[in-house]
């Protein structure tokens, strides 16, 4: 049976990786839990079921590789494992709660984490954050049926532990979930100096113009070289609204301009947006003007949420930043975006 150091030396030969001291480091981690998992569970009427192995959560900077690490580990199993981004993995949770309250089960969590628990023995989350109240109030008691079910849990995250939630409301009643954490799962930092993800764009264009066959095909290129030819969909909800990302790995979206100018969203949408990506990939921006002037300053504002955010944007378009919007009400103000789509084009841009 292959073991995941060998996978990992078996990339680095074959050129599809480059070794990391960093990430070699954190690999036995990995192959404790598959080997556990992997070994044969004795039955009989007297037997009692193994304890399951601790979990994993595997922190560090942006762009460092723990994506990659956990997609590795996941593609071994031989059980029953989700790999899921975790604010879509609450969201879906948070549905299903709803759904239960709504058939007017009294202890809505039971059933939900029953449901999940019997589906999968692993589950692996990308980008374990908590920035919402609602989260917090429900991922102990969550978490908790999870780890008693056997579920094993293998999570990455740029925090570490002790940092979730920090400073949100009422955090005393969230510590609790993080003492959980540390007693479930090893905690285990990733120390890589190098962040990947800017060395894939260093030297890149990431301002594409006209957006034409050539522009589509380099777009292409990134997106792979990015996702490693992986994607599941992502939605985020925004005061009663849905924002989808259908293309979506790794922290990196890719969408196109309609898809979020086009529609009636604002500042919330798009500052949630900033916060749930590290690369945006906007496809056929078109030439703006009054014609489209509402579809223009959602653009606008889009652009402040990722500049403020420091979010990595690639983008195609119709035409330079300086004459994307050239006539019509807001010229003044555009300038200032324009100057910002051309900072954004900086090699280096967006380390955090």
């Amino acid at each position: 049976m292959t073991t995941l150091p060998e996978i990992y030396a078996a990339r680095v030969a074959d050129g599809s990786l480059t070794g990391d001291p960093a990430q070699e480091a954190a690999l036995p981690e990995f192959e404790r839990i598959r080997a556990a998992l992997a070994a044969p569970v004795r039955k009989g009427l007297f037997r009692k079921a193994p304890e399951p192995p601790k979990g994993l959560y595997l922190w560090g900077g942006v762009g460092r590789g723990k994506s990659m690490l956990m997609d590795l580990f996941v593609d071994s199993l031989d059980v029953p494992a989700r790999r899921v981004h975790f604010h879509a993995f609450m969201q879906e949770i948070h549905a299903a709660i709803h759904k239960a309250r709504k058939d007017g089960v009294e202890d809505a969590i039971k059933p939900v984490a029953k449901s999940v628990s019997e589906s999968v023995r692993l589950l692996a989350f990308d980008e374990m954050q908590i920035t919402d109240i609602t989260d917090a109030m429900i991922v102990g008691r969550l978490f908790e049926k999870l780890f008693a079910a056997g579920v094993v849990v293998v999570t990455t995250s740029n925090r570490v532990p002790d940092d979730l939630y920090k400073d949100g409301l009422n955090r005393q009643i969230f510590l609790p979930f993080i003492d959980m954490l540390k007693s479930r799962m090893v905690v285990h930092e990733l120390t890589s100096d190098t962040d990947y993800r800017q060395d894939r764009l260093a030297g890149a264009q990431v301002y594409f113009t006209p957006n034409d066959a050539a522009a589509k095909a380099e777009i292409n290129r990134i997106w792979e070289e990015l996702t490693h030819g992986r994607q599941e969909s992502l939605t985020l909800h925004v005061q009663g609204r849905e924002i989808e990302l259908p293309r979506f790995h790794n922290g990196v979206a890719r969408t196109k301009f309609y898809d979020l100018c086009g529609r009636m969203l604002g500042p919330a949408d798009y500052l949630a947006l900033a916060e749930a990506v590290r690369v945006l990939i906007i496809e056929d921006v078109p030439r703006l003007s009054r014609q489209n002037f509402n579809e223009a300053k959602r653009f606008v504002t889009l652009i402040d949420a990722l500049y403020e955010a420091r979010v990595r944007l690639i983008m195609s378009a119709a035409a330079e930043p300086e004459m994307l919007y050239v006539e019509g009400a807001g010229t003044f103000e555009f300038e200032r975006t324009a100057s910002r789509l051309r900072e954004m084009q900086a090699e280096g841009w967006g380390e955090r």
